[in-house]
């Protein structure tokens, strides 16, 4: 079925002028001016007024639920899918949190498939904030080899909830993503979870530094949790890598997503290397000095617009710079593009139609429509 988006503002993310974007099945097939449908059937859809974005990529939502550091009640319900796409949202990357103990690899891979059989693209990271990795077939790297979703390993590091590991685990574990990843023509990641303890990044740049992997890598999350963290994924970036910023933070977590990426800015950062993800569904929690839980909750997945916006309002970038934390930047780590992150010919057909406050009115995903005048027309096999 062929589907016709006339006069619409266009962002690659890079702004292509008024045109139309003709989408068939799950790719767009042309973008050009006065697009016909004669000849065959099409359905029309009025942009007129609305801008057309590439849909955005979350390479860090709790797919399967995170929590249940508060006890079995605080497990947090799996991300049903009317949330994802609401939120713009039409690649996720799921990760495993601190529990890999009630909750496992096998169940993300399930749950990521399930999305995937409800239309939008989903991969999922193997390993959990522990060392050993728990897998599925024995090892990191024949899970991500072998295993079609999955992209790379999540580890903890600088956490009170982490595995204690030396510099050769990591390493290791690094040189099997990597492997494997060349085997399996993917990314081959290690997302690094950053918790607030002294050791920071150092023992990853030590990694970087005194052995032959690549930096490209890695990819540190949370940043932008406390200053020293930031500090230190600063120097990371400014060596080529790079760093992924929670925008569900606020501004008692040091810096709000949008203020990090001014922050880096001003630092010398190459902001091509900079990322945004939810945390969705992962849960936040705050301890006292003696290490007691004093408060938990879940992240929310609908909280990029509101960053984009601050980038425009507050600190004058373009939609153009706004939108490659969500688009093209992840697209390109994870090596997505151009599948992935754009809105070009052969792409996939994945967009987000905003008005002129920039709010979310639709959203396509694989050329699916999922949400039609800011409600969510297709849900999830479960939801009401």
């Amino acid at each position: 079925m062929f589907k016709l988006i006339k006069n619409v503002e266009i962002y690659n993310p890079e702004f292509k002028g008024v045109q139309d974007i003709l989408f068939c099945n799950d790719k767009i097939v042309k973008i050009d001016k006065n697009i016909t449908c004669e000849g065959f059937e099409c359905e029309v859809i009025d942009g007129t007024g609305k801008k057309a974005v590439p849909g955005y990529i979350d390479q860090h939502i709790h797919i399967t639920g995170g929590g249940g550091e508060g006890s079995f009640k605080t497990r947090v319900p799996e991300a049903p899918l009317s949330k994802i796409v609401e939120a713009g949202v039409t690649t996720v990357i799921g990760v495993l949190g601190t529990d890999s103990t009630t909750r496992n690899v096998e169940n993300i891979v399930a749950k990521a498939k399930g999305l995937k059989e409800e239309g939008i693209s989903c991969y999922v990271t193997t390993g959990a904030y522990e060392f050993p990795s728990p897998t599925i077939t024995g090892t990191v790297k024949r899970d991500v080899t072998f295993i079609e979703e999955i992209i790379g390993v999540k580890l903890a590091i600088s956490d009170h909830r982490a595995s204690y590991i030396d510099e050769g685990i990591l390493e290791d574990l690094a040189s099997q993503v990597r492997t494997a990843g060349m085997f399996s023509n993917k990314a081959g990641i290690v997302v690094l979870h950053m918790g607030d303890g002294d050791r920071l990044l150092s023992q990853v740049m030590n990694v970087i530094e005194k052995s032959e992997i690549p930096i490209k890598h890695f990819l540190p999350t949370h940043v932008n949790r406390k200053k020293e963290v930031f500090d230190s994924a600063i120097e990371f970036a400014k060596k080529g890598g790079y760093i992924d910023i929670t925008d569900s933070f606020a501004e008692e977590d040091y810096a709000t997503a949008s203020k990090g990426v001014v922050m880096a800015k001003k630092a010398g950062v190459d902001l091509s290397h900079i990322t945004f993800s939810s945390d969705g569904y992962g849960s936040f929690s705050d301890y006292d000095a003696a290490g007691n839980l004093i408060r938990i909750g879940a992240s929310p997945i609908n909280v990029h617009q509101a960053e984009i916006k601050r980038l425009i309002n507050n600190y004058g970038f373009t939609l153009s710079e706004a939108l490659q934390f969500l688009t093209i930047n992840p697209a390109k780590f994870l090596k997505l593009y151009p599948a992935k992150g754009v809105l070009a010919e052969g792409s996939d057909a994945d967009m987000v139609l905003l008005d002129d406050n920039l709010d979310i009115t639709d959203v396509f995903a694989l050329g699916k429509q999922f949400v039609r005048n800011k409600k969510v027309i297709r849900k999830g096999t479960y939801e009401d």
